[in-house]
């Protein structure tokens, strides 16, 4: 005689399969995406940063300000509302166009470090951040806690940061303040890589018709943690070596 629980059981099962089948190949698309901008950030910075004429002209002109504004624009303001709202086209050409202004604003940083014989410090400082980058994403995705308590504050402590950064940039240009405050951003941006990746998980369980936008808007979130990470690891590395 067939037991109806025995087969409800069975039922819940395989859709809860189904569910993490599903929720395995969104988390790939979501980390393959940011691999590829990665990828061609560095592509950028490298290319860009060959040549000796442009770094000049990059650290004598507003350029690098006019990306790290830009940086700062789509983060904040544009990508959010076009990946969601916008076409597709719109929502890949926003990633892109984010991936390349980082290229841009990375590529003095390592012209600087291949120029003084530290070429070295630049691949320690990508295996450091993406072991950084690893652990922490495999916490957010793996722990039942809830981190969703986190946004405020994280929110709050990232506008902290910034302003504190551009102020270190403009008037102060300390050492000991750049290295104070890139170990903060390094232990800021671990906690904030947890959350975007619990949050990201989140997006999935809302609903699979907005998947394939959440996972472009998923990518655009841990690709910004994870050059943000290298940025001041390396910088933590140049300035620890000299």
């Amino acid at each position: 005689m067939n037991d109806p629980r025995r087969q409800f059981g069975s039922v819940a099962q395989t859709d809860g399969v189904a569910i993490d089948e599903g929720l395995r190949q969104y988390m790939l698309g979501v980390y393959n995406y940011m691999a590829l901008a990665v990828a061609a950030t560095g592509f950028v910075s490298m290319l860009l940063a060959s040549n000796e004429a442009l770094m000049f002209q990059i650290a004598t002109t507003p350029l690098k300000w006019l990306a790290f504004g830009g940086i700062i624009v789509i983060g904040m303001f544009v990508a959010p509302r076009v990946i969601f709202s916008g076409s597709k086209v719109a929502a890949h050409a926003v990633f892109w166009v984010y991936a390349a202004l980082w290229g841009l604003l990375i590529a003095p940083m390592l012209y600087s470090f291949q120029q003084t014989g530290a070429a070295m410090d630049i691949y320690r400082a990508f295996f450091i951040s993406a072991s950084v980058f690893g652990a922490t994403s495999l916490y957010g995705y793996t722990t039942k806690k809830d981190l969703s308590s986190w946004g405020s504050i994280l929110g709050i402590t990232g506008i902290v940061l910034l302003v504190s950064l551009i102020v270190q940039t403009l008037f102060f240009q300390s050492d000991l303040m750049s290295l104070a405050l890139s170990s903060f951003i390094v232990v800021f941006i671990s906690a904030v890589t947890a959350y975007e990746t619990q949050m990201i998980k989140s997006m999935y369980r809302e609903g699979s018709s907005t998947n394939d936008r959440a996972a472009i808007f998923g990518a655009f979130a841990l690709y910004g943690s994870f050059v943000t990470l290298f940025v001041h690891i390396l910088n933590i590395l140049g300035i620890m070596r000299d």
